[in-house]
């Protein structure tokens, strides 16, 4: 009688090579499988970066962390989210970009003062020139008030794009790059930050390509006004805004926003209408976050608009409601019937992270073995792994090579440790329940860092120099 294959074994010193395997097989690995090569990889990726990250060699010294055994051993050299916004705000409005590349430059082991950057006036501008000199850096939407830049390079583009589609496929059952699907999202068409950049990296490998993606803002989207968004509105509200060193293309930007945004429903609207009539009976996918799909789902019924599109169609929501207060409690229901569609995909992450997780068919979000989840208690420190615990999120994202992969989350999540999910995959999983510390109420999102107070309190001070 013949034995069944059992999967090659993960290769601790070429994680890259993990993203080229499916899915299936990934998510088919047993924990106690999985755990001891991601310690080891954790053990290589400190000794590495410790000596060549400037920021991750003083963390370590402060907190007195001089090598990593254990998979828990990494927290107390986890950065805080917010080290990657740690720059001042100043440098940004004044275009101080030599000094804010000086920076950045503590975050990864490219020596990045090279690239001249003293003669750039915006932000797109600055990293734009970064990119040409290999670098990929996106950032965060600024929801915060400041954008964080995540130091990632060309060096990590092949295992980044692959584990990409491998999500993708693992969440939508179809993969994108051999399929060719038009894609329907109400994005902007380019810029740095991080979705919006994936977008069009990603199409160049997807069937189709460029063209085959719809987007409702078929323009970039401007880095420069997301960083100072909430700066010029407190400005305008003092009516300081002439007062303001601003470029003054990026306040003519931001009229431009005001007024397109008096429109943006109506805007969305009639775009979807036309693009649902000129695709009628076609297979798409409909892509965006929760809460844009729900408005269009609502005017859209108000109006009488209805979608006919082919019945292998896919759906795929994310990001949450923020901004929308009041969202429907049956919105899944809401956004299946509207657009006739009968399942909604998604997959969690964030700018941080390379690795996403796939969204399964019991509504549990699965971390794939590259991306090494640790929850942490209200002191920062480990939850033990096991059983089914509430905390603080925390990832190691083992595909960073040229950067410190180790950064704590400002995200409440339940996770389930154990391999027992009923739609078969293994592997850590956290359920839908995912909050952010800023939005609980009386949430804080101050991080109480395990190790002393004072030591990260130092190292904080430290990296936030420029």
């Amino acid at each position: 009688m013949g034995t069944t294959a059992q999967p090659a074994a993960l290769d601790a010193g070429d994680v890259a090579a993990w993203t080229e395997r499916p899915h299936e097989e990934l998510l088919g690995l047993a924990r106690d499988v999985v755990e001891p090569v991601q310690r080891e990889v954790l053990r290589r990726r400190f000794e590495a970066l410790r000596p060549r990250v400037e920021a991750l060699g003083r963390l370590a010294e402060r907190q007195d962390v001089g090598r990593i055994d254990g998979l828990d051993d990494v927290v107390p050299v986890m950065f805080d989210h917010k080290v990657y916004k740690s720059y001042p705000l100043s440098l940004i409005e004044k275009r101080r970009f030599t000094r804010l590349t000086a920076w950045l430059n503590r975050l990864t082991t490219h020596d990045l003062l090279q690239t001249p950057v003293d003669d750039l006036r915006s932000v797109d501008d600055w990293l734009t020139r970064l990119d040409d000199d290999g670098m990929i850096i996106g950032h965060s939407t600024g929801t915060t008030g400041k954008l964080s830049f995540i130091p990632r390079s060309r060096v990590e583009w092949p295992a980044w794009r692959n584990a990409h589609f491998l999500a993708m496929r693992a969440a939508l059952g179809v993969d994108v790059r051999q399929v060719k699907i038009p894609s329907f999202s109400a994005g902007y068409r380019s810029g740095h930050q991080m979705m919006t950049k994936m977008g069009r990296l990603m199409a160049g490998a997807q069937a189709g390509g460029d063209e085959a993606r719809h987007m409702l803002h078929d323009y970039p989207l401007s880095s420069d006004l997301l960083s100072l968004a909430g700066r010029l509105q407190a400005a305008e509200e003092r009516g300081e805004l002439d007062e303001l060193e601003i470029d003054p293309k990026i306040i003519e930007e931001r009229r431009q926003l005001i007024e397109a945004s008096r429109h943006r429903d109506d805007d969305l609207q009639k775009w979807f209408a036309r693009l649902a009539e000129e695709f009628r009976g076609q297979r798409v996918r409909i892509g965006g976050t929760s809460a844009d799909l729900v408005r269009l789902a609502l005017s859209g019924r108000e109006q009488g608009v209805g979608c006919e599109f082919a019945p292998d169609s896919i759906l795929m929501a994310g990001g949450g409601f923020k901004g929308f207060k009041d969202a429907p409690a049956d919105w899944q229901d809401l956004l299946k019937d509207f657009f006739g569609i009968d399942r909604v995909a998604s997959m969690y992450g964030m700018s941080e992270c390379m690795g996403t997780a796939p969204k399964c068919s019991a509504e549990y979000y699965h971390f794939l073995p590259y991306t090494l989840p640790i929850v942490l208690d209200e002191d920062a420190r480990p939850l033990p792994r096991e059983g089914v615990r509430t905390g603080r999120l925390a990832l190691f994202d083992l595909l960073a090579e040229t950067y410190w992969g180790g950064f704590i989350s400002g995200d409440r999540v339940t996770i389930y440790w154990d391999d027992a999910c009923a739609c078969g995959w293994k592997g850590p999983r956290i359920d839908g329940g995912i909050v952010r510390f800023s939005e609980l109420e009386g949430g804080d999102d101050k991080i109480t860092c395990a190790g002393t107070a004072k030591a990260y309190n130092d190292f904080m001070d430290y990296v936030s120099g420029a």
